[in-house]
């Protein structure tokens, strides 16, 4: 009689401990856990205390009786601490991943008990999950580098900084209407305020025209600072030839596409990401919808939402120029067959999705340098 013989192995999984954080203003606190199953260890310090993080994670090691060269796995939430937690981590041999809040699972009962205590726990089982292969358990950041990160400061103080200004211009037009006169805020706003009366054909009272002298300060201040950026982004259009400006060019040169949208476009989406699939860009971008079936309930979506705000807006904007500038493309006559004959609602809808296939066709014209179809690029 034949036998099989079979050979067993056994792999033993190397001592991993796992640590999440909670971050706060004022204080950390750290989940520990060696595996699946075994009681959190609870700790407290300083925000950024980075000595007493590491002698946290030493301890940590010796408490669950691990050697002090066995892996760290981390993972904290994304919030104003930003990426300078992950770079340090990663640069101290800790394998850290940043989450997606809005991605975290939570309990569905109208009240939950909420402490800090309670969501490091709750990451912290979420991480050891996904250390065991489960990847779909929340979403992960991708982060970029130091000079990727840098590069969106521009386009983000600009953005701003014209918020600012639009702020101290109605407030302006908001002081003046209170006194009955109403005036457009132009370059010679202080010439003419020098020569503001009232309605019985006094001057405006001193209180007020302080006031008003001083926040069209601010706004000249602010104005100039709009002036400045514009000067510095137009100089690096003119003489930089890194990667991402190359793509600011090719962008720059398609009709409906301007600086301010093209900016926003490399610097927060096409120039550092890695998309694989158009699934991929329209859930970033915010524009894809959520579907939602149940039973025998109708299969309807849950509209869109989430994603990069900034890009979000621009793109729905681009994509109105788009029908404007490119009306002989092949996005623009889909529109225009399927929206176009409907009321205002119609294409208010049909208008997002316009968006997210312009992103894809700009996608797609970066990668291969393929125009989109019908569309045109800027005479000299």
């Amino acid at each position: 009689m034949n036998r099989t013989t079979r050979r067993t192995e056994s792999t033993k999984k190397k001592p991993v401990l796992h640590l999440a954080l909670e971050l706060g203003g004022k204080e950390w606190k750290l989940a520990f856990a060696a595996e699946v199953g075994q009681r959190a260890r609870l700790r407290t310090i300083r925000a950024a205390d980075l000595a007493d993080l590491v002698h946290e994670i030493a301890r940590a090691k010796t408490r669950f009786g691990l050697p002090a060269s066995a892996r760290v796995v981390s993972c904290y939430e994304a919030g104003r601490d930003g990426f300078w937690l992950h770079r340090w981590l990663c640069a101290h041999g800790v394998e850290n991943c940043i989450v997606d809040s809005s991605s975290i699972e939570v309990n569905r009962r109208a009240r939950r008990a909420k402490t800090d205590r309670l969501d490091a726990q709750k990451l912290l089982s979420q991480l050891l999950r996904f250390a065991e292969g489960e990847r779909k358990v929340w979403s992960v950041v991708r982060v970029p580098t130091v000079e990727q990160e840098d590069e969106r400061q521009l386009s983000r103080e600009l953005e701003q900084l014209k918020s600012e200004r639009t702020a101290h211009c109605n407030r302006i037009q908001g002081l003046l209407q209170s006194q009955g006169i109403r005036l457009k805020v132009g370059q010679k706003f202080l010439d003419q305020l020098a020569e503001i009366v009232l309605w019985d054909g006094q001057p405006l009272p001193e209180g007020m025209r302080q006031r008003l002298l001083r926040e069209a300060e601010r706004l000249q201040g602010v104005q100039e600072q709009i002036l400045q950026l514009g000067r510095q982004r137009r100089q690096r259009l003119k003489e930089a030839s890194d990667a991402t400006t190359e793509k600011l060019r090719q962008l720059i040169g398609l009709k409906a596409i301007g600086e301010n949208s093209s900016w926003v476009f490399v610097t927060e989406f096409f120039g550092w990401r890695d998309f694989r699939n158009r699934r991929q860009i329209g859930a970033l971008a915010g524009l894809a919808p959520q579907p939602y079936q149940s039973g025998e309930s109708v299969d309807h979506t849950l509209g869109i939402g989430g994603g990069n705000r900034r890009l979000r807006s621009m793109a729905i904007e681009i994509a109105w120029a788009w029908l404007r500038f490119q009306p002989r493309s092949r996005l623009s006559l889909w529109f225009q067959q399927r929206y176009g004959p409907g009321s205002r609602r119609t294409r208010r809808i049909g208008i997002v999705a316009l968006a997210w296939k312009l992103l894809i066709a700009l996608w797609r014209y970066l990668q291969t340098g393929v125009l989109p179809d019908g569309a045109e690029l800027k005479t000299a």
